[in-house]
């Protein structure tokens, strides 16, 4: 090695070779807190020793005791009986011999030893050694698997996404049982480090959307992302869109069928959320249980949710319009049911939609934060008196209580939680659209909102497909789902390398 290679060795960027220079060192670098935890060790008859540094509160104690401490002095020969052993040896001994750890690696960078510490391994300092052995000690808390409360399903896996993105990739090769499964790791956030992690399946998604997503994710630079939401917002298409352009979700089921049709997903670690690119319009009507029941009954249900997104958009509008703008197209017995019910309220028809609708969504939202066992109640409870007690009041119309309440539970019926959202928002743009227009306002507001879903995008594929561009083929899995049998290709538009995903009944190949 020469002379300026050995200086830079010796520089603050690489681990020092005296043992009480590295703990001062790691110690000014973490602030010695009050949870670093500093273990020196003799090793053999006493020449060497070694010095152990962790974080209490992320390691676990346990293993440090029995798997290297409880090793390291039952190991006598080192530094004893071959006392004249090279220093590399005796780290190499430590490292393949002592201790019964499945984890170790050999770094000599400071960044790498503090990035360790921090995840909750242990450092390894020898005396005399310019590398540091890093030992998996990892002990987080783990939430235990359970069913995603804001998925749930009638028929399927009962199985969700933690915390912990170790155990939610273990979850996608639980299913996925292919060696062209994979999974490329990033690192996000200047301070918190977190672990965000890249999969897709090899051989079936197309190469530009996963070049596409590896830009973009290069692209990220910000001190720390708690959640996925963050991630998304920073790669999606277009800011000002309130539809969203990444499809996320808790269900392992879900995210497999994704990558078996050829789409990638993200995971980030300290959330169980996970990302679907690209998605469309379409996959935010659908759910797994479509194919988890017979094709007829999942065509039923698809077409309710349909039914659902209208009745959850234009509902209100559409009752505004006709009675402010056209009552003469309302049936003449409704028309005199209608009046008689709004006689003595004093608002006209949008504002007594915009009272009940805000009022709902401010329920809707003290539901959610509310403990759980009071928060359903509220919900309900408060609903039904204040819609009562208004009605009584005579402010609003029974009549509106009732589009109201049916307004509410279609949106309940969408299964993505976004979507919803994004329905919610432009309910009531199409309600002053209505208030101002009329019909003509809702058709307007219709018109608009289809351009913008043309010309949206997610990571490069138009948001409108398989309707447009349009793919016939993929039709048979769009509104109405074919039977199975018949679903043996991917996704013509998601252009994958190997289209063929099953064969026809009766064949092999």
């Amino acid at each position: 090695m020469s002379e300026t290679a050995s200086e830079d060795k010796r520089g603050e960027n690489y681990v020092f070779s005296d043992m009480q220079e590295n703990i001062g060192h790691i110690r000014r670098m973490l602030g010695d807190p009050a949870d670093l935890v500093i273990r020196i060790i003799s090793i053999g008859g006493g020449e060497r020793s070694c010095a152990l540094v962790f974080l209490s509160g992320l390691s676990d104690k346990a293993v440090i005791d029995e798997q290297i401490v409880r090793q390291i002095l039952k190991a006598g020969r080192i530094g004893q009986e071959d006392s004249g052993l090279e220093i590399s040896e005796v780290l190499g001994g430590l490292r393949n011999e002592t201790m019964s750890v499945s984890q170790v690696l050999e770094v000599n960078l400071w960044s790498d030893v503090i990035k360790a510490v921090l995840y909750g391994d242990t450092a390894m300092f020898l005396e005399g050694a310019d590398d540091a052995l890093l030992v998996g000690t990892q002990n987080w808390k783990e939430r235990s698997i359970e069913e995603p409360p804001t998925e749930a399903l009638v028929r399927g896996p009962r199985e969700g996404f933690t915390e912990k993105i170790e155990t939610n990739v273990g979850l996608i090769r639980r299913g996925i049982r292919d060696m062209n499964l994979r999974f490329v790791s990033y690192t996000i956030g200047r301070r918190s480090r977190k672990t965000l992690i890249l999969t897709y399946i090899q051989g079936i998604i197309h190469p530009g959307i996963v070049e596409e997503a590896r830009r973009r994710l290069d692209t990220i630079d910000i001190d720390d992302a708690p959640e996925s939401g963050f991630i998304e917002q920073w790669i999606e298409d277009s800011f000002l869109s309130p539809f969203p352009q990444l499809l996320h979700t808790e269900r392992p089921d879900k995210v497999r069928a994704a990558l078996l049709q050829g789409k990638a997903v993200i995971m980030l670690e300290g959330t169980p959320f996970a990302l679907i690119l690209p998605t469309t319009f379409v996959a935010l009507i659908q759910s797994p249980e479509d194919y988890y029941e017979r094709w007829m009954i999942g065509s039923l249900i698809r077409l309710l949710r349909y039914f659902a997104v209208f009745i959850a958009l234009f509902l209100p509008s559409v009752y505004i319009a006709l009675v402010s703008f056209h009552p003469g197209m309302i049936p003449f017995k409704l028309a005199f049911s209608i009046a008689a019910a709004r006689e003595g309220v004093p608002f006209p028809a949008v504002i007594e939609a915009l009272l009940m609708e805000g009022t709902l969504e401010l329920l809707r939202e003290a539901g959610i934060r509310l403990p759980k066992p009071i928060g359903q109640t509220i919900g309900i409870v408060g609903g039904l008196v204040i819609g009562e007690a208004a009605v009584q009041a005579g402010v609003v119309s029974p009549i509106m209580v009732i589009v109201v309440a049916i307004t509410a539970i279609s949106s309940f019926a969408i299964p993505s939680y976004s979507a919803g959202i994004s329905f919610r928002m432009l309910r009531f743009a199409t309600m002053l659209a209505a208030a101002a227009l009329g019909l003509f306002g809702i058709i307007l507001t219709f018109i608009m909102i289809s351009i913008h879903l043309v010309r949206l995008k997610s990571f490069g594929m138009p948001y409108s497909t398989p309707v447009a561009p349009m793919f016939t083929s993929d039709w048979r899995d769009l509104v109405v789902r074919s039977p199975v049998t018949f679903l043996t290709r991917r996704p013509q538009f998601m252009q994958t390398k190997n289209a063929n995903r099953a064969s026809k009944r009766g064949k092999r190949t």
